[in-house]
């Protein structure tokens, strides 16, 4: 009977029992994305300024920190995406500099044991698909494709020369003895010898071809950039898995965000997450992004990995980005529509905005400023889903801060910690404003929350229940502070909210 129940029965979700905060904590855990695309500190490296940021983001609730790839990148601005050696964490003189964008390896580990210290877990950014800068060139037999369907050749077989030969001559063989050629590779986009910018196909002994199991768009979305790393290769998977659990010891960290997932096989990203977890934690964190807004799409990836990570749940980013867009045009009441947290909540990483959506990045669909804060109000103060806070929205940078929206951000990521817990209930009201309670537990006495996106000077009015545990009591605005509203004998009050903005309401205590 219980070999029957094992095979049919589900795995448990992502998170509920991925690490997510300190041990025996009851409050509620919270993510930051400690970072945008043009971060760099001024008259400091990038992991001391976080180093000095760690006690205030402990104090304020954070318990997890996403931080940029640490790895070295392909040359000395890189932000690491360009991936050239994840084994030299700013350590070795390679690609023109010791340290990375980021920082020398001696900052970074100090970093992470400063956070350690303050009960801050550190996700590092796994860039796994990849690799860029290669030390040399090699002949490689290749067959040019449609950059639009790659399951389509457009020529014969030909002879170029690649960057596919990494030395890593400033490491070594430290750490790992693995040297890249041609063998580990299935695509490239560029051939040195005409000077020709494309899609090319690595053919010819030994090689399979891109891999069937990763996303069909482009009729096959195995090659995304640089050159493209075969991940079904016994050596490959070796090296990976071999880091994937020196990164865990060497950092302390507590997991991975996991980048570019739907253009690596799906096997091979199963195996690296089961071997890291078995060899370091069984609660090991794992985000993976699958950058697509159709449920339709991100559904079958979630059933795929067995429960071994979570998705950022990119669908509802971009119904805040649509509900942006079209301000009040947009219908609120479907605001959660077709999103992961909705469907799979045990799987929804949420997020307002990150490094990839800003203004002019590959992947633009940003949230405008108009909706932020109501958009933050969801994931941070609902009770399903667990939100990620961007660098950028709560500190001052050059791409995207608004100083205002960073004030209320912080009230909001305070009214998490404080008010935000027990039962959600949903009010509905009408297509410009909707609203949800809170209901609290026996340690936190909930909080009550109006959004709206209507354009002009309205007042709106929900009139909700907050439980009779606060019959009789007064509960107070917390974005302003002038608002009061008289509950009655039976918990019901009308909670109000200025058109296109937020409002909470908690208790006020006497």
């Amino acid at each position: 009977m219980n070999i029957l129940k094992s095979l049919f029965s589900s795995p448990p979700a992502p998170l509920s029992y991925m690490k997510l905060g300190p041990d025996g904590s009851k409050d509620n855990p919270l993510m930051i994305q400690f970072f945008t695309w043009d971060s760099q500190a001024t008259e400091t490296s990038w992991w001391k300024h976080f180093e000095n940021k760690i006690p205030t983001l402990a104090e304020m609730g954070f318990t997890q920190v996403w931080l940029p790839p640490p790895n070295k990148a392909a040359h000395p601005e890189g932000r690491g995406y360009d991936a050239y050696d994840l084994w030299d964490l700013g350590e070795f003189d390679q690609k023109g500099s010791i340290a990375t964008r980021w920082g020398s390896k001696e900052e970074f580990l100090s970093a992470c044991r400063v956070a350690k210290e303050h009960q801050v877990d550190i996700i590092i950014d796994a860039v796994l698909n990849h690799k860029l800068g290669a030390d040399r060139v090699e002949e490689v037999k290749v067959i040019p494709v449609d950059p639009q369907n790659r399951l389509k050749a457009l020529g014969p077989r030909q002879e170029i020369e690649g960057w596919t030969v990494f030395d890593f001559p400033g490491r070594g063989n430290k750490y790992s003895s693995m040297r890249w050629n041609q063998e580990y590779f299935t695509g490239l986009d560029w051939d040195q010898k005409t000077q020709t910018k494309g899609v090319f196909k690595i053919v010819g002994k030994g090689h399979k071809g891109w891999s069937k199991n990763v996303d069909k768009e482009l009729g096959n979305y195995d090659y995304l950039l640089g050159v493209d790393i075969d991940h079904r290769h016994p050596e490959v998977q070796r090296d990976f898995f071999s880091w994937g659990s020196w990164i865990i010891e060497t950092t302390g960290a507590v997991g991975f965000r996991l980048d570019a997932i739907k253009h690596i096989d799906r096997g091979f990203t199963l195996r690296f997450l089961q071997s890291t977890r078995k060899s370091t934690n069984s609660r090991m964190f794992s985000v993976a992004e699958y950058w697509s807004g159709n449920i339709n799409s991100v559904l079958p990836y979630t059933r795929a990995f067995k429960g071994e990570t979570a998705f950022f749940d990119v669908p509802l980013h971009m119904n805040f980005h649509h509900a942006s867009q079209h301000y009040s045009r947009y219908d609120l009441r479907t605001l959660m529509d077709n999103s992961l947290v909705k469907i799979k909540p045990g799987h929804a990483v949420t997020f307002v905005d990150n490094h990839e959506y800003v203004e002019g990045q590959s992947l633009e669909s940003w949230v405008g400023d108009h909706f932020k804060i109501q958009a933050y109000a969801v994931i941070l103060l609902r009770g399903t889903g667990y939100p990620c806070v961007f660098y950028g929205d709560l500190y001052p940078n050059t791409e995207c801060f608004n100083e205002n929206i960073a004030r209320n951000l912080e009230l909001l990521v305070k009214a998490r910690k404080l008010y935000a817990y027990g039962g959600t209930q949903d009010y509905p009201s009408t297509k410009n404003c909707i609203g949800f309670v809170r209901m609290g537990d026996s340690t936190h006495s909930g909080c009550a929350v109006i959004l709206s996106n209507r354009e002009d000077d309205y007042v709106h009015s929900i009139r909700m229940n907050v439980g009779r545990s606060h019959a009789d009591s007064i509960f107070q605005s917390y974005l302003t502070t002038d608002g009061r509203v008289e509950i009655d004998a039976e918990g019901w009050g009308e909670f109000t909210c200025f058109a296109g903005s937020a409002q909470v309401w908690v208790k006020l205590e006497s």
